[in-house]
């Protein structure tokens, strides 16, 4: 088992060697994407928008000041147990606590991969009575692992490469979800 140290050192050299996939003009560029079109879909909906803990943190800071319209933000932090299951179990760390009845609801998150817990999520508050369950990512990985075929969010950032991917609130053993673009690790 690693030490905190060889933690740090490790994510030290991990950047160093790291391939820059999104420098932080480009995220910048999609975030503005995404905020036009997120505001063209949902600027007269009084959304309530969650983001999920703790990757999905760093997007929702860069994100949500773009949005010039009235919404509600919120948080949530779920993550699925094992990797076998079909994404309907969630250990839930952080329940969401507003009525969700009658309400167009918008999930962020830093990355959907395989999407297992995105879709666990989407359909949990589908169930707790949301009109409309929506999603956004800054990062899609591109690869055909997704919990059902053709899973993208309903608003997406960037792709990327299926690599290892850290920065923008994705980590690595726990650093680096400050880094202000997109990374992948060496050899990943």
């Amino acid at each position: 088992m690693e030490t905190r140290d060889e933690n740090l050192q490790d994510a030290i050299r991990a950047m160093a060697e790291a391939d820059c996939l999104a420098d932080n003009n480009d995220v910048e560029a999609a975030l503005d994407t995404l905020a036009k079109s997120i505001t063209e879909r949902l600027g007269d909906r009084n959304p309530l928008v969650y983001t999920v803990m703790n990757g999905g943190l760093v997007f929702a800071g860069r994100l949500l000041p773009k949005l010039n319209f009235p919404l509600e933000v919120a948080y949530l932090h779920a993550s699925r147990y094992g990797h076998a299951l079909n994404g309907t179990m969630l250990d839930w760390r952080v329940r969401p606590t507003q009525d969700l009845r009658g309400r167009t609801v918008l999930i962020l998150d830093d990355i959907l991969d395989e999407g297992w817990t995105m879709q666990a999520i989407l359909e949990f508050l589908a169930k707790e009575g949301a009109t409309e369950v929506l999603s956004a990512v800054l990062v899609h990985k591109v690869h055909e692992r997704k919990a059902r075929q053709g899973m993208r969010a309903d608003f997406t950032g960037l792709d990327v490469v299926d690599r290892f991917v850290f920065g923008c609130g994705m980590d690595y053993k726990g650093y680096w979800r400050n880094a202000p673009g997109i990374y992948a690790l060496k050899g990943h």
